[in-house]
């Protein structure tokens, strides 16, 4: 056994003195404190950064393609040069039959501006067919939604962002103004057209609610007069983190005029700099957590002060340097844990509630501390993972034992004769 009961038993009954004059209860209390405020603190960081990666991601890959092909310019027979794939069925049937591939679509994509009630609003318009729009998991089962996505090819679907814009509901008629109109010889003529909203969808993130418009295809070609054409279409995979160059290879085979754009070419340099800020910030709460550890230093330096008497009495009975060493180990080590697991215990408990404090904080203030506008998210997110728990624990109570090896080291070096010298 590392440690003898009766060195359990004394280093428990040092850390519970009440005696006011070595003032050891107060450190105690002190560094307890400190450690439970340190781990909740990076616990609750912990959450939310993975809560907000994980959004992010799930956004990204739940509302938006994983693969997108284009092709170059093309030249039409009347001398209209567009870019667009002609062939876009026949491709898109070769590219859902690659391995890997669970979905693909035919899109055309332009930017228009919606207008009604004296509102005006820019639009990115997404021409996709009803079923397959059901790939896109965040549009059809959104965090919120009005309508019935079944009646989808009777109208438009609009982003709830640009619902409050426009100041417009479920059944309500919007204008649609494409600046890139019919050609006369008297200038171009914007293309305008008036469609019924059938569906509103929240995905959670603010930039695709407050810009995203969804047209049948079909619909979409003759209001854009691009007839036989599709700007792109849009892949999704069955697991979205694996693109190899298998895959890539597999869809680019099944046309020769085709490029690619992947997720991860579109936001890879978000995510990384994302996990670059994850590191510092555990770097700046592990150092944090360290300093918490140090009042462990400073209690058992007083405590050691205050029990020389102690020290000296049990080593001229037979305790050897080791155990004495190990009673104020433990001493610091019962803080380092005690504090450590009040620390996971709040800390998961803030995160679990992390939604129901934030909104009892906007009713005391009367603001709302969540911008959506800013933070691109509709709520703060808060993902508690076993991992960073664990992770936690483990360097709460790494520092915690290796700050105490210091002074438990001075106890046991201590001469008994000095220590009863000056008594």
């Amino acid at each position: 056994m590392l440690f003898s009961n009766f060195e359990l038993l004394l280093a428990w009954r040092y850390l519970r003195s009440r005696r006011s004059d070595g003032g050891i209860s107060v450190m105690t209390w002190i560094s307890l404190i400190g450690i439970t405020l340190a781990v909740m603190a990076l616990i609750v960081t912990l959450a939310v950064r993975s809560g907000f990666r994980y959004e992010f991601v799930d956004t990204i890959l739940g509302a938006n393609s994983h693969i997108t092909v284009y092709s170059g310019t093309i030249i039409k027979e009347n001398g209209q040069r567009m870019s667009g794939i002609s062939d876009y069925n026949k491709i898109s049937k070769k590219i859902s039959n690659v391995q890997g591939v669970r979905a693909s679509a035919p899109v055309i994509k332009r930017q228009v501006m919606a207008s009604t009630h004296e509102r005006n609003v820019g639009v990115e318009v997404f021409g996709i067919s009803e079923n397959d729009l059901q790939a896109v998991e965040r549009v059809v089962n959104p965090e919120r939604y009005y309508g019935n996505i079944k009646n989808f090819s009777k109208g438009i679907a609009i982003g709830i962002g640009i619902a409050k814009e426009l100041g417009v509901f479920v059944g309500d008629k919007v204008k649609l103004i494409s600046p890139d109109g019919v050609k006369t010889a008297f200038g171009t003529i914007p293309r305008v057209s008036v469609y019924e909203i059938t569906y509103i969808f929240q995905v959670g993130r603010y930039d695709i609610d407050r810009t995203r418009l969804y047209m049948p295809f079909d619909e979409a070609q003759n209001f854009f007069g691009s007839e036989g054409f599709a700007d792109e279409i849009e892949i999704i995979l069955e697991d979205p983190e694996l693109i190899s160059e298998n895959l890539l290879n597999g869809v680019l085979s099944t046309s020769s005029s085709l490029s690619y754009w992947t997720w991860k070419d579109s936001s890879g340099a978000f995510l990384q700099a994302l996990e670059m800020e994850d590191n510092v910030m555990f770097l700046i709460l592990s150092i944090l957590v360290l300093i918490a550890s140090m009042n462990i230093v400073s209690g058992l330096i007083m405590l050691v002060k205050n029990k020389g008497r102690d020290i000296a009495i049990l080593r001229t009975i037979g305790l050897t340097q080791s155990s004495i060493m190990k009673v104020f180990f433990l001493c610091g080590a019962f803080v380092g844990i005690i504090g450590t697991m009040s620390g996971v215990l709040l800390g998961c408990t803030l995160v679990v509630y992390i939604e129901v404090i934030f909104s009892f904080i906007d009713g005391l203030s009367d603001s709302d501390m969540w911008d959506p506008s800013v933070r691109y998210l509709s709520r703060l997110p808060a993902r508690l993972e076993l991992k960073d728990v664990i992770s936690t624990i483990l360097l709460s109570l790494f520092l915690s034992f290796f700050v105490t090896i210091f002074p438990a080291r001075r106890a046991a070096k201590m001469d008994p004769v000095e220590a009863l010298r000056y008594e």
